[in-house]
């Protein structure tokens, strides 16, 4: 083998790998968002920073699945119902026969699907448009971050559309002769390529900022959840050797008696696991209120810790 033909042997070697690690980086990096994106969501609830939590991306990654339910599920189903309409669409504009009548009657179906879809894509677009603009005004609407990326995706989507009907209907023979001019409408159906890839990225973009707006919702779910099932979360007993002081509403205290050798003097009950970091736990109260705190501890030789049982009797 000469020179040359190792060189390109390596060169193959290196797009083949670049092809597989690529794409794969490529979803561990969105996993990784989209499990961030819930778990802070969902610890910013009983007041914690995840960042304080300490959580790797492995962790991030393994928490990623219960957010991305809703859009793996609904993104599928659109789909196939987007090519069962798009189906039902052609087949109606399809010309029942060779003759000639038919053949304009089918032209002038897919004329108009083109431009109804175009100015539904439109009207969508600019709608989204607007949302954007006056974010200052209706930030506080609790349904801003899912309606303007699906208005935004819908009119891009509609948009996309009417471009390839355009396209499928001057593909056609006898749907128009090749020396006609082109209404302004058509010109707007032909656009460049640039364009579309402008509308299929506008797409994504909304796609994907849908999808966080759902890991937030997901993330602010599952904290609710736990707030109303706190008694689900692992019991904790804990031993410090100084007074915490604790304000929360159930917690109790409790004078551990003064013996020889004995370092910690003050127990605390009715306390639930919330999460543990690399060396941190983080306890909440036995009952959710809305004055409850959660309580950050060190593991290291200033506390200790007991786990209760849960189970019932065996």
């Amino acid at each position: 083998m000469n020179r040359d033909e190792a060189t390109a042997t390596q060169l193959e070697r290196w797009i083949t790998v670049a092809n597989v690690v690529a794409p794969t980086t490529l979803l561990g990096a969105l996993l990784f968002y989209f499990g961030y994106v819930s778990s802070r969501a969902e610890y910013a609830y009983f007041g914690v920073d995840v960042d304080t939590i300490g959580l790797s991306t492995q962790e991030y990654i393994m928490r990623s699945p219960q957010p991305l339910l809703v859009p793996l599920l609904v993104l599928p189903l659109a789909g196939i119902g987007f090519m069962l309409a798009d189906t039902a669409i052609r087949k109606r504009m399809s010309p029942c026969s060779a003759d000639m009548a038919d053949q304009v009657k089918a032209a002038k179906a897919f004329k108009r699907a083109s431009r109804g879809s175009r100015t539904s894509g439109m009207v969508a677009l600019l709608a989204g448009i607007v949302l954007l603009f006056i974010y200052s005004a209706i930030r506080d609407w609790p349904f801003y971050g899912l309606v303007t990326p699906v208005v935004l995706a819908s009119g891009a989507g509609l948009v996309a559309y009417s471009s390839r009907l355009h396209r499928t209907r001057f593909a056609t023979r006898h749907t128009r002769p090749a020396a006609a001019p082109l209404s302004p409408i058509d010109r707007l159906g032909s656009a460049p390529r640039a364009t579309n890839v402008l509308v299929y990225a506008l797409m994504v973009a909304s796609t994907f900022w849908a999808s966080a707006t759902i890991a937030q919702w997901s993330g602010l779910g599952l904290a609710q959840s736990e707030a109303l099932h706190l008694d689900r979360l692992p019991s904790v007993i804990l031993d410090t050797k100084e007074r915490l002081y604790l304000r929360d509403p159930g917690i109790k205290e409790t004078v551990l008696p003064a013996s020889q050798g004995q370092t910690f003097h003050y127990r605390y009950r009715n306390l639930r696991l919330l999460i543990q970091g690399h060396d941190l736990m983080f306890l909440v109260p036995n009952a959710w209120s809305a004055s409850d705190s959660t309580l950050i501890v060190p593991l290291d030789s200033s506390v200790r810790v007991q786990f209760q049982f849960q189970n019932a009797i065996p």
